[in-house]
């Protein structure tokens, strides 16, 4: 008999196991139903499934010819006689839950030719009272373990566990993670052994570099941990909180480092710095030795239900074994015993015997709530009554509600402790009518919800991009990145977002530091993919590129959608705009200049189309008054008030006006106007440049059609620069006040007029709106002599209006230094 202790990373199991398949026979317990099935399968790699035995409280395997047994301490098959036999972590035998049984398999468990306890050296002085003729082993832990002192989550090296110590604290350390990091995988003890495997193998593969785990990962889960990190040192023990112990802190920190590779273990900043003699402790392996083992007697007395729960009381019988008190078996006896119907049925050892074995099917929620002990009294109710057997309809209209997919992560966590319970309930052969079948729709319903909590576990806390990106963006090599058809940017195959022209959006769904990651990961990927599009810009016709009415220059590069590029913004005058590139975090450098400068070159030629009548009226070869009168008129956007240049229009020559005629320009009794700028076109081109000339973040936009009523808030001299003429509540262009203003004179030639319908249709208004028009026009309205109604009016030229000064523009048109300053000068005004 020996006993082999050490820390963590001594090869202690794998000695074990070495040993056991050394034997033509061997059981070995382990202290988790996930690490006898890993080493379950580990064996049956080497010796073949058909001679390996699997067994634990919800899962028997147990092939005919089955030569060594894989188990759970609980669940070791004792009465089976094999050669050697082994349990692990046997320092248990301390803990406070389950120390009684594996303080049973140290006093009693034994090979018929050998027989090894694997545990913390702490176990050694009382093994040595225990079982004076055992031979003690230690081994020292192939690599070393130091202290790493504080450090933040988002300073945490790769390959890190971050340890806490309830759902909720794990689940925000999880989520914080997954911001920071990319993402992490999960383990607690409350995830069913398959999801459990499935989040420690999402560890191990790489796909990411943290977990965030309870203390589960103390037993003997075997991963390439780097460093362990305290985010706390204190838990719930299942009967009050209290701050860990060194050796418990030993057993979790020891899982950084694996084999000869060197661990290292901190805290949070949270938690802060350790003491120097627990940081001693830890480095060292020096802790003080266990004092008492937790112990319950294995002899029971089942001639009656109150000898029976005397007989859990008693005393141990040696000083170092202290008896066990509220084992959950223990308590649930003692709620079921307070039930008259099990009162009045377990009276004999058959009975009680039963009884017993229903108390100790676990409550896997570890709640001990009523609905426990409930369900165990339906279950002892059935089995011992006549037959024996739980009816089938019961234990499926129990097991079917439990058989659903869907809810959060909380959710599926209750449902799969309530099937692990109905797992063990399986195995029980002689409980149920086709057992084998029921332990198949457990399991199958047990893996389903496993997957789909591991599912749920990764969907929340994993960034599968982010983690990727992370890990790439640390190195130095290119990223392989592309842009699709429709604008989607795949950096190494994961979608990262959009690039829009030269705008690159991340993807929807980032945020904070996610985002960053993205423009991080676009900006290395996508250089030449900018230095493309720039000179396809450059090279592209002036029908690729528009603009819209609120400013903007888009670029149409079929197949992707137009792409904003730049908006205009203001230049020296209202003909003359700048040009602002819109903000990209790629856009930089040489490609940044080639990319304004062909926008540049695409608004002069566009506004040099749009607004050239201007252009040639600036240059042409007048002389006189018709110059000064075609330099106002271009400063103006191609419209006057006759009234302001009266006295220019008056000086103008026959040839003056047959030149002005020639260039476009109409002499109007009301305005003087370019015809070609009175095109819609014109007319919106014009409302955008003058918004934007007068710093307008949204632009007015041009009246929709050729009249329409007046907006009272906006001046006058709005309308007037667009080509419209302000008639009372109505504004109306130019051109066709004109044709109104020629029809209104021949009707006033022949005599006071009434404002009918015909003059309506002309000023684009209504009936009622038609004096107000023409009292605009200069016209005076006086009721009719022999009319009743006082609105009957009739209207008759006033004298001519007087001139006025020039509108000021927003650039402030009526400047010193104009022909008619000059002119004013010289000829008084009446």
């Amino acid at each position: 008999m020996v006993a082999v202790l050490g820390p963590t990373n001594t090869g202690k199991t794998h000695l074990a196991i070495d040993r056991m398949l050394g034997h033509a026979s061997g059981m070995i317990g382990f202290p988790l139903r996930l690490l006898a099935r890993e080493n379950y399968d580990r064996i049956c790699k080497l010796k073949g499934a058909g001679s390996v035995a699997l067994v634990t409280g919800e899962e028997r395997i147990m092939p005919p010819g089955a030569r060594w047994f894989v188990c759970t301490v609980e669940a070791m098959p004792l009465d089976r006689r094999v050669e050697f036999l082994a349990v692990d972590e046997i320092q248990l035998c301390a803990d406070w839950e389950r120390g009684h049984i594996f303080t049973e398999r140290l006093l009693h468990a034994r090979g018929l030719s050998e027989t090894m306890f694997l545990g913390a050296e702490t176990m050694k002085p009382l093994i040595q009272r225990l079982i004076p003729d055992i031979e003690i082993t230690t081994r020292p832990r192939f690599s070393s373990l130091t202290y790493a002192g504080p450090k933040k989550l988002s300073r945490l090296p790769r390959r890190s566990a971050i340890v806490a110590f309830s759902a909720t604290d794990v689940y925000a350390l999880a989520e914080q993670v997954r911001r920071t990091r990319g993402g992490c995988a999960v383990v607690l003890g409350a995830l069913s052994p398959r999801a459990r495997n499935a989040q420690v193998d999402l560890y191990q593969s790489g796909e990411v570099d943290y977990m965030v785990a309870t203390d589960a990962i103390g037993m003997g889960l075997n991963m390439d941990l780097e460093h362990v990190a305290f985010a706390r040192i204190s838990k719930f023990d299942g009967q009050s909180p209290r701050r860990l112990t060194a050796p418990e802190m030993a057993q979790i920190a020891g899982r950084a480092g694996r084999y000869m590779r060197d661990g290292s273990f901190g805290t949070l900043p949270e938690v802060g710095a350790l003491d120097a003699d627990l940081i001693e402790a830890i480095e060292t392996h020096r802790f003080d030795p266990i004092e008492t083992l937790q112990w319950r007697t294995a002899k029971l007395d089942f001639r009656s239900l109150e000898g029976l729960l005397r007989s859990l009381d008693a005393p141990p019988p040696h000083p170092a074994l202290k008896r066990k008190r509220d084992a959950e078996d223990h308590l649930t006896l003692q709620a079921m015993a307070k039930l008259p119907e099990v009162r009045e049925t377990a009276t004999n050892p058959k009975a009680l015997r039963l009884l017993w074995d229903i108390c100790q099917i676990p409550d896997f929620r570890k709640t001990m709530a009523e609905a426990h002990v409930r369900l165990l009294q339906q279950i002892y109710s059935h089995l011992s009554a006549r037959g024996g057997r739980l009816p089938n309809e019961w234990v499926k209209g129990q097991i079917i509600r439990l058989d659903r997919t869907d809810g959060d992560i909380d959710q599926l966590s209750t449902r799969i402790a309530y099937i692990r319970t109905w797992t063990y309930i399986s195995h029980r052969p002689e409980w149920l009518r086709d057992a084998g079948e029921w332990q198949d729709r457990t399991r199958a319903i047990e893996d389903r919800l496993s997957d789909a909590l591991h599912e749920k576990l990764t969907q929340r806390f994993v960034d599968r991009r982010g983690a990727f990106l992370i890990k790439r963006l640390d190195g130095q090599e290119a990223l392989l990145a592309g842009v699709t058809a429709e604008g989607s940017v795949v950096v190494e195959g994961h979608p990262v977002g959009r690039l829009d022209g030269f705008i690159f959006t991340p993807d929807e769904t980032a945020e904070g530091l996610e985002a960053k990651r993205l423009l991080t990961a676009a900006r290395r990927s996508l250089s030449l993919e900018i230095q493309r599009r720039a000179a396809l810009l450059n090279a592209a016709a002036d029908e690729d590129i528009s603009l819209t009415p609120d400013g903007t220059l888009l670029w149409h590069h079929p197949p992707a959608a137009p792409a904003p590029l730049a908006r205009l913004a203001p230049g020296p005058r209202w003909g003359q705009p700048a040009l602002d590139l819109l903000p990209s975090d790629l856009l930089d450098g040489e490609p940044r200049a080639r990319v304004l400068e062909r926008l540049q070159r695409w608004v002069r030629a566009h506004l040099a189309t749009a607004l050239g009548p201007l252009d040639t009226l600036r240059s042409a070869d007048l002389s006189g008054a018709a110059r000064g009168l075609a330099f106002e008129l271009a400063e103006a956007g191609g419209t006057l008030a006759r009234a302001a240049v009266t006295i220019a229009v008056e000086k103008l020559t026959k040839a003056d006006r047959s030149a002005l005629g020639r260039l476009g320009v109409r002499l109007g009794t009301e305005t003087i106007y370019l015809d070609a700028l009175l095109k819609p076109p014109a007319i919106s081109l014009k409302a955008l440049l003058h918004s934007i000339a007068d710093g307008q973040r949204v632009p007015t936009p041009a009246p929709a059609g050729p009249a329409g009523p007046r907006n009272p808030g906006l001046p006058d001299a709005w309308y007037e620069r667009l080509g419209f003429v302000v008639l009372g509540p109505r504004i109306v262009r130019a051109d066709l006040v004109e044709r109104l203003a020629q029809a209104v004179r021949e009707k006033a030639a022949q005599g006071p007029f009434a404002a009918d319908e015909s003059l309506s249709r002309l000023a684009f208004c209504k009936p009622t709106e038609v004096p107000a028009v023409l009292a605009a026009l200069g016209y005076r309205g006086r009721p009719a002599p022999e009319a009743d109604d006082a609105a009957d009016l009739r209207f008759t030229r006033r004298r001519r209006r007087p001139q006025r000064a020039p509108e000021r523009s927003s650039q402030g048109a009526a400047r010193p230094d104009s022909p008619f300053a000059k002119l004013r000068e010289m000829v008084p005004i009446p």
